[in-house]
């Protein structure tokens, strides 16, 4: 089994990496960009992610869980990633890395199963998480999800 093709984003934040990494680790920023959502993080290798909010039914649902793998604050992040309840796994990796006024942020989402239907919504997602937390960090303010 190949695989899908890895998701590879990179975006310049205008801010320093310290402040870039707080982003992404921070329960208020998760939850001002996730529309509410918690995030619960242990942050060490093979400490647990999970981003979870009210369901339809009002009871607590994960949207997102996974691992971490490998973390070097404030610059590598690399967890396990499954949507919602799906037993499927791959794995992102943030990469931040400063410059002289902004800090380069990539992400890579690979190790993908070839029958995972979490891909394109994924894939269609990364890009407007990124967008508002850059726009997050830069104003203190964000647009709402679509």
């Amino acid at each position: 089994m190949a695989g899908q093709t890895p998701l590879h984003f990179v975006f310049y934040f205008a801010a320093p990496p310290e402040k870039v990494w707080e982003g992404f680790v921070s329960p208020e920023s998760n939850r001002t960009i996730f529309g509410g959502a918690e995030f619960l993080a242990d942050l060490k290798p093979g400490g647990l992610l999970q981003w979870f909010g009210p369901g339809p039914d009002g009871k607590r649902t994960v949207y997102v869980h996974g691992e971490v793998i490998k973390i070097e604050p404030p610059k590598l992040l690399q967890y396990t990633y499954s949507l919602g309840q799906s037993s499927m796994s791959s794995r992102v990796t943030v990469e931040l890395v400063p410059e002289t006024e902004a800090t380069q942020v990539t992400v890579t989402h690979d190790l993908w199963a070839d029958s995972d239907p979490t891909y394109a919504l994924t894939a269609s997602g990364w890009p407007r998480v990124l967008s508002r937390l850059k726009t997050l960090i830069e104003t203190g303010k964000t647009f709402k999800p679509h």
